[in-house]
């Protein structure tokens, strides 16, 4: 099987017997993911998104109005509270880790599924994976990066980059993630539409995974992803900015494969995810005899 970094470096622009479409239908490539269009942002929408890609970081716990107070107060820019409600909430999909009324959004006609994992103690591999999206800044424009992660052994099983929050990429990664490891017991996300979506919840139950959602205004339900975007943006994205996609691709996947089986984990006794995900090994297997 694969990747779909492979798959997608296959598509051939200039085909004259296959269109593009037709490719990416054929490839089981998500359109979204290969196309690459310059965000359609102002220069200073771009660089107040960088500066509060960076700052939420830090201070995870503020919404977009005490944002607003950093950027044009302390910071001395001039933008509306609109502005970067917009920016903050509905293009970078940020929200703050204290309840309140703007979490992640999803369509009222989709169900919601409870919280599975307060107080369940992990105790193997593939008993949960979480998954979540998060804003990549690049120098002309942005990407979305999402990833799957097991909980036990920190595990990235999968990641993906699209130019848009779509379901249907979503839904895609976690198929080739089913397709590379099997299923997990449990499968962890927030409350955002992507996810909440009739595409992506095929694909949970239709694997009987049991489908596990933060609560409404508790981004720290999922916390052990958003230390995953912590050190990718610190360790790799700021120290190597870049315009080009496909260079953004390839530094991410340098990171992935460094961050499964090089670094070392505080939170797992100093070990690499490896070390504790056992599926790792007969992946790799397969992936080289392919």
């Amino acid at each position: 099987m694969r990747t779909l970094e492979q798959r997608r470096s296959m598509v051939e622009k200039a085909n004259p017997g296959l269109s593009i479409v037709q490719q990416c239908l054929l490839l089981c490539v998500c359109r979204s993911g290969f196309y690459y269009k310059k965000a359609a942002e102002s220069e200073l929408n771009l660089d107040l998104m960088r500066l509060m890609d960076a700052h939420y970081l830090e201070h995870p716990y503020k919404g977009a109005m005490r944002m607003h107070k950093w950027l044009t107060l302390d910071l001395g820019h001039k933008v509306s509270l609109n502005r970067v409600e917009r920016l903050y909430y509905k293009v970078m999909g940020l929200r703050s880790v204290l309840p309140g009324p703007h979490t992640s959004k999803r369509s009222k006609d989709h169900p919601i599924f409870p919280y599975l994992l307060r107080k369940l103690k992990i105790k193997r591999a593939d008993q949960v994976w979480a998954t979540d999206i998060t804003y990549i800044p690049m120098e002309k424009g942005f990407m979305y990066l999402m990833a799957i992660i097991d909980l036990k052994s920190r595990y990235v099983v999968h990641w993906s980059l699209s130019n848009s929050m779509d379901s249907d990429w979503c839904a895609q990664v976690l198929r080739e993630a089913i397709e590379r490891y099997g299923t997990p017991e449990i499968l962890n996300t927030d409350q955002g539409s992507q996810f909440t979506s009739e595409v992506f919840r095929e694909v949970v139950l239709s694997n009987t995974i049991r489908f596990s959602m933060d609560g409404r205004g508790r981004a720290t339900d999922n916390a052990f992803i958003e230390r995953l975007w912590r050190s990718v943006k610190y360790e790799k994205i700021y120290l190597n900015p870049t315009a080009d996609p496909r260079k953004l691709a390839s530094l991410l996947s340098e990171y992935f494969d460094y961050y499964n089986n090089e670094r070392r984990h505080s939170s797992i006794e100093d070990k690499r995810p490896r070390e504790l995900y056992p599926s790792s090994i007969q992946c790799n297997k397969n992936k080289r005899a392919a």
